[in-house]
C-alpha cells in the first residue's frame, strides 16, 4: 500500500509538472501569437500608407528607403489583400479590412488573366481568405473564374499545367510552386465548380511526383516539358545552386502542395510525398539549428550564405497542416519544427521592429540569388506565411 501510494504520488506530481510546462508554453504561444499579430497590425498599417492605388506591395529597398511595388499580374500580388486579412481576422482592426477590400478591388480583373499558372496565389491567398470570412457570393463566383481561367493552361500532352510561356530558357516550362495552385482548383470542384479542376490538380500532382523529385525527396524546380511529345526535355533548378542541388523555398512549396492535396483526396500517396519530404527537409545536414533554410541546401560559403525565411514560414505553416495528418512521434516532430521555425522568426533576428523595413514583418528572405533578384530583404509572401503559420497554430493546437 505504502509502495502504491508513493507511486501514485510520484505520478500526480509528475503529471502536474508535465501539465504546467504545458500551460506555461500555451501561455508563450498565446503571447507571441498575439504580439505578432498586433506588430503586424501596425506595420501595415504603415505599409498601406505607401502602397501605390493600382500596384501591391512587394518589398522594400532599404537603401533607398523605397516600396516595391509591382502591377497587378505579378506572381505576388494577391498575398498582400491576404496578409491583411488574416490581420483583420484576429484584430478586427477596420481600417485594415478597408484596405483590403480596396486591394481585392485593384486584382479583381485577374481573374481572367492566362498569362501564367500563378492563379492560386494571386486569387485564393486573397479572395480564399475573404470569402472565408465574409461569405460574398461574388468572391466565390471570382475564384471560381479563376480556376477556369487557369484550368486552360492544362496540357493533357504533358499531364500538367504549364507553368511560365515559352521563353530563351524553356520550351514548356512546369515549376514545383505550381503545386500551390492546386489549392484553389480543388476547392472550386468542392464548391459545385467545374469537377475537371480536381482532376487536373490531381493528375499535374502524379506527373509532379514522377518528374520532380529524386530518390531522396528532394526537387528539382523546373521540368521543361516537349508539349507535341509529351516527353521531358530537361530538369534544372533555375532559382537555385545548380540544377541538382534543393533549392530551399522549392522544397517548401512541395511540402506544402502535397500537404493540401491529401486534405482534399485523402489519398495516401501524397500524404507519404508529403512526410517524405518534410524527412527530407528536417532532417538534412545543412538545416541550421534555428530550422529557417540557407537560400539552398546545397548553397556555398556556409555558415554565412544567405537564409530564406520566406522557405522557412512557408514550411512552418505546411507543418501545421501536415501534424494533422500525423500520430505520435511524428505529429510532435512536425509541431515542434514548426514551432521553432515560428519563435526564429519572431525573434530579432528575423522579424522587424516596429517602423523598420517598410512596414514588413519578416526579414532575410531570398527570391532569387541566382538572378541577382531580392537577395536579404522582405518579401510579401514571407509574411503572408508567417502569419497563415501563426494562425494553423492557433486554431489547430493552442484551442483545443
Amino acid at each position: 500500500m505504502k509502495i502504491n501510494a508513493l507511486l501514485l504520488y510520484f505520478f500526480v506530481a509528475f503529471s502536474s509538472l508535465s501539465f504546467g510546462q504545458s500551460t506555461d508554453h500555451k501561455i508563450k504561444m498565446q503571447q507571441l501569437i498575439a504580439e505578432n499579430f498586433a506588430l503586424a497590425d501596425s506595420q501595415y498599417q504603415l505599409m498601406m500608407t505607401k502602397v501605390p492605388a493600382d500596384q501591391l506591395p512587394q518589398s522594400f529597398d532599404a537603401k533607398n528607403n523605397q516600396l516595391i511595388s509591382r502591377e497587378i499580374t505579378w506572381w505576388c500580388t494577391g498575398f498582400y489583400p491576404g496578409s491583411l486579412l488574416y490581420i483583420f481576422e484576429q484584430t478586427n482592426n477596420e481600417q485594415i479590412k478597408q484596405e483590403a477590400l480596396r486591394a481585392l478591388k485593384v486584382i479583381e480583373p485577374n481573374q481572367t488573366y492566362t498569362g501564367n499558372h500563378d492563379l492560386g496565389f494571386m486569387m485564393y491567398c486573397s479572395f480564399g481568405n475573404a470569402y472565408r470570412l465574409f461569405k460574398d457570393e461574388k468572391y466565390k463566383q471570382i475564384i471560381f473564374r479563376s480556376a477556369e481561367s487557369l484550368a486552360t493552361r492544362y496540357r493533357p500532352s504533358i499531364k500538367a499545367i504549364q507553368s511560365w510561356n515559352k521563353n530563351v530558357y524553356f520550351n514548356c516550362p512546369v515549376i514545383i510552386d505550381n503545386m500551390m495552385n492546386l489549392e484553389m482548383m480543388n476547392w472550386v470542384s468542392e464548391k459545385g465548380g467545374n469537377p475537371l479542376y480536381k482532376q487536373i490538380a490531381i493528375t499535374h500532382s502524379n506527373t509532379s511526383i514522377k518528374a520532380f523529385y529524386r530518390p531522396d525527396f528532394s526537387s528539382y524546380h523546373v521540368v521543361d516539358f516537349d508539349v507535341e511529345k509529351g516527353t521531358i526535355r530537361r530538369k534544372a533548378t533555375h532559382q537555385g545552386a545548380a540544377n541538382t542541388s534543393a533549392w530551399s523555398r522549392g522544397q517548401a512549396w512541395g511540402l506544402y502542395g502535397f500537404t493540401t492535396m491529401y486534405r482534399f483526396t485523402k489519398n495516401i500517396v501524397y500524404l507519404n510525398q508529403a512526410k517524405n519530404i518534410a524527412k527530407f527537409y528536417l532532417d538534412h545536414p545543412n538545416l541550421p539549428a534555428d530550422k529557417i533554410p540557407y537560400w539552398d541546401f546545397d548553397a556555398g560559403q556556409q555558415p554565412i550564405a544567405k537564409r530564406d525565411a520566406s522557405a522557412g514560414a512557408i514550411a512552418a505553416s505546411a507543418l501545421m497542416e501536415l501534424a494533422q495528418y500525423a500520430t505520435g512521434k511524428e505529429k510532435e516532430k512536425y509541431i515542434a519544427a514548426g514551432v521553432q521555425m515560428i519563435e526564429t522568426l519572431s525573434s530579432p533576428q528575423y522579424r522587424s521592429k516596429y517602423g523598420e523595413n517598410g512596414g514588413f514583418l519578416i526579414k532575410h528572405c531570398v527570391g532569387a540569388l541566382t538572378l541577382n533578384s531580392e537577395i536579404d530583404v522582405p518579401l510579401i509572401y514571407a509574411d503572408y506565411y508567417f502569419l497563415e503559420a501563426l494562425k494553423r497554430y492557433k486554431d489547430w493546437y493552442l484551442n483545443k
